[in-house]
């Protein structure tokens, strides 16, 4: 049987899998982790990697077994019921999930993220520290990856440069956090704009909690990227409150802020791709989850967080 310390052996910015799964049983069998279907009366087991597993959604129709929680928060899987094709995520507009909980979770980021929270200046900063990288992992993410080129996002097109450089050139005298947000929604909605011309779908609008065209793969996916933000958030130690752009009143609202590091660049172009396709919500899955691996989605976000929680850190 495999012991915490080996659950733990693989680091969570190098796991590969988020898992959605419906209409099943989660249970713990022979040391495993297992999930059982039943297909035309025949039950069958299929084992989940837990080692290898940043986050387990479980839609319609699961049920877990305490057993299977128990090693899932030895192995530091974090999991979260949602709704059908792995969204919304339940408990009304929270980020919720099940945190495996342990007395020797790092201190070291949390302290350092405490150094400058409660300066407003110093919390702008980081914000803004947050929206340059966010622009600069599009440019890298667009300019390198082959499929995206080939549906027309290129990142070296003069449109583009235009864009991410008059908002670069604003962020730094960015007076307060309205200010940053209004940059931000700016710039998406020109994305937006960009992407609906290159797939052919003219006059799109973004609604929310809309599963026509678009809009409910945009949903979809920004779920996902909830997983990973939440997932980096847990293992550094560092409280989703303790927000620094979404409002400090808002119970996951640093969850927002660290999955909009990746959200545009990931999920925008591969929303409006599958939508011109017509591809159904577990192509699309598949596609966003193959896409957060190749790009080391966790890794850039692990980075990020990491270097603000150290930013103003007192020297040795």
């Amino acid at each position: 049987m495999e012991t915490i310390s080996d659950l733990k052996a693989i680091l969570h910015s190098k796991r590969a899998n988020i898992y959605y799964l419906e209409m099943c049983r989660v249970m713990q069998k022979d040391g495993r982790v297992l999930y059982l279907s039943e297909n035309k009366k025949e039950y069958q087991y299929w084992n989940i990697p837990i080692a290898n597993t940043t986050c387990l959604l479980l839609g319609i129709g699961t049920s877990i077994t305490q057993a299977a929680m128990r090693m899932l928060a030895q192995a530091g899987v974090l999991v979260g019921f949602s709704g059908s094709g792995a969204t919304p995520l339940l408990m009304a507009t929270e980020i919720e999930w099940f945190s495996p909980q342990g007395e020797y979770r790092p201190t070291e980021y949390i302290q350092g993220w405490m150094k400058f929270w409660f300066d407003e200046d110093k919390r702008l900063e980081i914000a803004k520290r947050f929206q340059i990288a966010r622009i600069e992992f599009i440019k890298k993410v667009w300019s390198k990856d082959r499929e995206l080129k080939l549906e027309g996002f290129n990142s070296n097109e003069q449109e583009l440069k235009s864009m991410f450089n008059n908002t670069l050139t604003q962020i730094p005298s960015a007076y307060n956090v309205g200010k940053l947000l209004q940059l931000e929604a700016d710039l998406t909605k020109k994305l937006y704009k960009y992407a609906a011309k290159k797939t052919n779908q003219l006059g799109f609008v973004r609604e929310h909690a809309k599963a026509e065209d678009a809009n409910g793969f945009l949903d979809h996916g920004n779920y996902l990227a909830y997983g990973l933000g939440a997932t980096t958030l847990w293992v550094l130690g560092i409280p989703h409150g303790f927000a620094v752009m979404h409002g400090k009143t808002r119970r996951g609202a640093l969850v927002f802020d660290v999955a909009d590091l990746i959200k545009d660049a990931l999920i925008l172009p591969w929303a409006f791709i599958c939508a011109k396709e017509k591809q159904s919500d577990k192509e699309f899955r598949s596609q966003i989850l193959q896409t957060f691996v190749e790009h080391k989605a966790l890794d850039f976000i692990f980075n990020e967080v990491k270097k603000a929680a150290t930013y103003y850190k007192e020297p040795a």
